[in-house]
């Protein structure tokens, strides 16, 4: 029996039916799954991304169930997708900063959308921690660019609308700041002081599908820099939103 996959299905309220419906697999293949048997690779992210565990947590013994993490260097950890980084992950990346959080992508729609994480901004902002979002200009041809190649059209634009609509609360603290910038962004950067979750973009596919990769700034490392030094160019370059209702 798989305990720690049941008490993971129990703590987010979830049932067979249910992950069967999310995953699009056979009822009775999630019930193997709690009954011991290993998921293939992607079931298992889908999975552990669906209950809010890593992946090592709930089949600590299955072979790549672990984010991989190369030896020595910067990077930290790997994940396949987006969308298979756990929410408890972000959470605590952004809980974690104690000096700045940064915000690089066209809406970061997956993240304003979470009351938790939106609580959790506002709580650093409060702290004296510095919030620097930088959103995709929803009236540029690089986000009408972007919009034409993922094949949704002006749904890219809308969706920065409604981020920025969620975020007008948080943009009253004098912390926080927006900006909305007009570049080909070639990756989503989400910073937390020394911490990077960098989501590089795969053409003509969501952000959320493409790969992200934790890495962290060192003094003799360059990767983190490279990454950091971006962000800081497409924020100078960036408009100031002086007032959200504008947009």
């Amino acid at each position: 029996m798989n305990d720690a996959l049941r008490r993971a299905l129990m703590s987010a309220g979830l049932d067979s039916a249910d992950v069967a419906a999310r995953l699009d697999v056979d009822p009775k293949t999630v019930e193997q799954w709690c009954a011991g048997r290993v998921p293939y690779a992607r079931n298992r992210a889908a999975l552990a991304a669906l209950v809010g565990r890593g992946e090592h947590e709930l089949w600590p013994n299955a072979a790549h169930s672990r984010p991989r993490v190369p030896p020595g260097g910067e990077i930290l950890t790997i994940y396949p997708h987006r969308w298979a980084v756990p929410r408890e992950t972000w959470l605590r990346h952004f809980a974690g900063a104690e000096r700045e959080i940064g915000i690089l992508a066209y809406s970061a729609l997956f993240l304003v959308e979470d009351p938790g994480i939106l609580h959790t901004l506002a709580d650093k902002a409060r702290a004296g921690v510095q919030v620097r979002l930088l959103l995709g200009d929803p009236d540029s041809p690089e986000v009408a660019e972007r919009g034409e190649s993922e094949g949704i059209g002006d749904a890219m634009s809308a969706r920065i609308r409604n981020a920025l609509a969620l975020l007008r609360p948080l943009a009253l603290l004098p912390a926080v700041e927006v900006r909305l910038h007009r570049t080909a962004l070639y990756n989503s950067i989400y910073r937390a002081d020394d911490d990077l979750l960098i989501n590089p973009h795969v053409y003509a596919q969501p952000a959320a599908t493409a790969p992200v990769f934790h890495a962290r700034l060192t003094e003799a490392g360059m990767l983190g820099a490279n990454y950091a030094e971006s962000f800081e160019r497409v924020w100078n370059g960036a408009r100031c939103c002086t007032s959200l209702e504008e947009i």
